[in-house]
Formats: C-alpha cells, sequence, structure tokens
C-alpha cells in the first residue's frame, strides 16, 4: 500500500521560499502522475502542480513561474519549490499520486504567508 508522507510546511513572509517534500513508502518509477493540490479554508482543493511520467508538467496559473514541481526516482520523493510566495499561496498542501486507478494522499502539510 503506498503511503504518502509530507514536510517543510511552514511560516514564511511574502516573497519568501519554501520547499515541500512528498516521500513514497515504494518506488515512484512506475507511477504514472505525481504530483500537489492545495486547500484554503473555505474554499475547494485544487490542482497546484502535477508531474507525468514521461517528463510533462502541469501547473495552476496562479502559482506558472514561481512554483516548480520535480521528482527524484531514487529518493521515491516528489519536490514543489515555491518562490515569491503570497498570502494568497496559504494552504494546506496534499501531495498525490495516481496508481493504476487509484488516487493515494498525503495528510497534508500547512503552509502560511504572512504579509
Amino acid at each position: 500500500q503506498l503511503q504518502l508522507v509530507e514536510s517543510g510546511g511552514g511560516l514564511v513572509q511574502a516573497w519568501g521560499s519554501l520547499r515541500l517534500s512528498c516521500a513514497a513508502s515504494v518506488s515512484i518509477n512506475s507511477i504514472n502522475a505525481l504530483g500537489w493540490y492545495r486547500q484554503a479554508p473555505g474554499k475547494q482543493r485544487e490542482l497546484v502542480a502535477m508531474l507525468v511520467r514521461g517528463g510533462s508538467k502541469d501547473y495552476a496559473g496562479s502559482v506558472k513561474g514561481r512554483f516548480t514541481v520535480s521528482r527524484d526516482n531514487t529518493e521515491n520523493t516528489v519536490y514543489l519549490e515555491m518562490n515569491s510566495l503570497k498570502p494568497g499561496d496559504t494552504a494546506v498542501y496534499y501531495c498525490f499520486a495516481d496508481v493504476d486507478r487509484s488516487r493515494f494522499w498525503g495528510s497534508g502539510t500547512q503552509v502560511t504567508v504572512s504579509s
């Protein structure tokens, strides 16, 4: 059973940076899609960034140019590098992985950006 554990969240000032990590309990070499969602208070969960096995990446318009998703297959880890953070980026960030027809989720990590 795949388990995902996020880390790296915290409190940062506007225009600061954070790097989130998502460690998988199994090899991610053959996982088709990995990435990150976020959910702010009172809002629906939204896709932030996704990395497909072939190498293509997709980003929410609001984070393009500021966030970068990457994977390290040797460490079975997915990263989300976040730069130029804004208060609007405040949310719980969730890692996900698509395996066959199932989607697995981490428990989330809080990111708070102060103005």
